[in-house]
C-alpha cells in the first residue's frame, strides 16, 4: 500500500517545534520533506539537550526534542545569507509544493524568503508559515514558545483545582497542537489548489491552536460566564476520578446521569444507595456532592484497579484507567492499535515511539526515519532537484555557500 502524500514535496525552513513538527506530521503521511539549516550551526533544537530539569540527551550526541521534530525529512545545509545559497532555496522552491517557515516576518524579509517572493517564483506553491501570536495585532512580530501560548491562550487557569495558581503541562502541548494545525491547514490549502488550481498562504500561530484546543471551555465562557475548574471533592460525583486499594485511579463519566444511577449503585455493591434520600435525584446528587464523593472515596478504595474495570464493563458504565505515560506501553488498547510502534533508531536500537493517531483502510501512514544528522542529504538533494553536478557541489562546500 502506498501512503497518502507520496509525491508532495515540502521546503522547510524552520526552527524547533511549532512549524517543523507540522512537516514531520506530514512525513509520516509520506511527503518528502526537505529541511534547510545553517551550515555547521542547523536547527538550534539540535543541541538541546537540557530545558529546565529535563534531560533531552540520548545517544549519538543526539536529542530527544530534535527527533521528535525532524522525523522523516532529509537535511540540506546551505548559507541562507549569501546570494547562491538563496538561489539554490529558489531552485528548490520552484519544484516543492509547500513552504513552511516559522521564521519571524523581519528575518523572511532580510533572506528574501517572504510570501510574495516564493509567490513570484512559483505560483503553485503553498506558503504555510507559524507565528507566536498571529500575523496581524501590535505583537505580530514577538516570539514566542509552548509556555506563552499556555499562558496567553488562558490554558494554565483550565488547569488544576479552584484556588490553585496557574498550572502549566509539561512537555510541548501546545507545540504540538501547533504542529497539529499547521499540518492541517497545509493539507487544506493543497485539497484547494488540487481543485481549483488556487495557491495561497496560510498562517497559523501558537496562540490560535492553543485557543483552538480550549474552544469548548472558551465557547461556554464567552456565552455562559467563568468557566470553573475541576475540583475532585466537589465536582458531579458521576464524572470525576477515583483511588482504588491498589493506588491506581479510575475516571468515570456516566452520561445521562439519571440512567446511570441504578446500574453504578449496584456495580459499587451498594444498591441502597439508590433511593438513599439524600442521592435519590440528580439534583441531590449534584446538592450533596461532597458527601457522595466522601462515600465513593470509601468504596472504591476497597477494591483494585483492575477490579473495578471489570465490574463496570459488566454494567457497560464508561470508565478507564488514569494512565502515568509508562502504563501507556501496557495498556491492551494502545497495544492493539498502534498507538506505540516499534522503530528501529540508528543509535538506540529498537525503542517504541508514538504511532501515527489515524489508521487508513487503503494506505499506510508511519514514521519512517529518524532525525536526520546535519547536511546528511545535501548532496543528495542537489544532485536530484536542482541538477547539481559533483563538480559543483564541491565547489559550494569550499565557499561556504553549502
Amino acid at each position: 500500500m502506498q501512503r497518502p502524500l507520496e509525491g508532495v514535496r515540502i521546503l522547510e525552513c524552520g526552527l524547533y517545534h511549532a512549524g517543523p513538527g507540522g512537516s514531520a506530521i506530514l512525513g509520516d503521511l509520506g511527503a518528502e520533506v526537505i529541511k534547510i539549516e545553517q551550515p555547521k550551526i542547523g536547527d538550534p533544537i539540535r543541541v538541546q539537550k537540557q530545558i529546565g530539569n529535563m534531560s533531552f540527551a540520548i545517544k549519538g550526541d543526539r536529542s530527544i526534542f530534535c527527533e521528535g521534530s525532524n522525523r522523516n525529512k532529509k537535511s540540506v545545509t546551505i548559507d541562507l545569507k549569501s546570494e547562491k545559497g538563496i538561489k539554490i532555496v529558489y531552485d528548490l522552491a520552484k519544484k516543492s509544493d509547500v513552504f513552511l517557515t516559522n521564521m519571524r516576518p523581519k528575518a523572511l524579509e532580510s533572506l528574501k524568503l517572504t510570501y510574495s517572493i516564493l509567490r513570484e517564483i512559483n505560483p503553485k506553491m503553498i506558503y504555510a508559515s507559524v507565528s507566536a501570536f498571529g500575523n496581524k495585532g501590535p505583537d505580530c512580530n514577538k516570539g514566542g514558545f509552548d509556555y506563552q501560548g499556555q499562558a496567553r491562550s488562558s490554558l494554565m487557569y483550565c488547569m488544576g483545582e479552584e484556588g490553585m495558581t496557574p498550572l502549566v503541562s509539561q512537555f510541548g502541548l501546545i507545540d504540538q497542537v501547533t504542529a497539529i494545525m499547521t499540518s492541517h491547514q497545509i493539507l487544506t490549502a493543497l485539497y484547494m489548489r488540487e481543485r481549483t488550481g488556487i495557491a495561497q498562504e496560510v498562517h497559523v500561530s501558537i496562540m490560535s491552536s492553543a485557543m483552538c484546543l480550549l474552544y469548548l471551555n472558551i465557547l461556554i465562557e464567552c456565552m455562559g460566564g467563568e468557566v470553573p475548574r475541576h475540583t475532585r471533592s466537589n465536582e458531579y460525583p458521576l464524572r470525576n476520578y477515583y483511588k482504588c486499594s491498589d493506588e491506581r485511579w479510575i475516571m468515570m463519566t456516566l452520561t445521562p446521569p439519571d440512567k446511570m444511577w441504578s446500574s453504578l449503585c449496584k456495580a459499587l455493591g451498594h444498591p441502597e444507595l439508590e433511593d438513599d434520600p439524600r442521592f435519590n435525584s440528580m439534583e441531590k446528587v449534584h446538592e450533596n456532592a461532597e458527601k457522595l464523593i466522601t462515600i465513593f472515596d470509601e468504596i472504591f478504595a476497597t477494591r483494585t484497579l483492575d477490579e473495578w474495570l471489570s465490574i463496570f464493563a459488566e454494567y457497560d458504565l464508561f470508565c478507564c484507567a488514569v494512565n502515568s505515560l509508562k502504563d501507556l506501553a501496557k495498556d491492551c488498547q494502545v497495544i492493539a492499535n498502534d498507538y506505540l510502534v516499534d522503530f528501529n533508531h540508528p543509535t538506540l536500537g529498537t525503542i517504541k515511539i508514538p504511532g501515527y493517531p489515524v489508521s487508513f483502510s487503503e494506505s499506510w501512514a508511519q514514521t519512517s526515519s529518524a532525525a536526520p544528522d546535519l547536511g546528511e542529504h545535501t548532496n543528495e538533494v542537489l544532485m536530484e532537484i536542482t541538477g547539481h553536478t559533483a563538480e559543483e557541489i564541491k565547489e559550494l562546500k569550499n565557499e561556504g555557500v553549502i
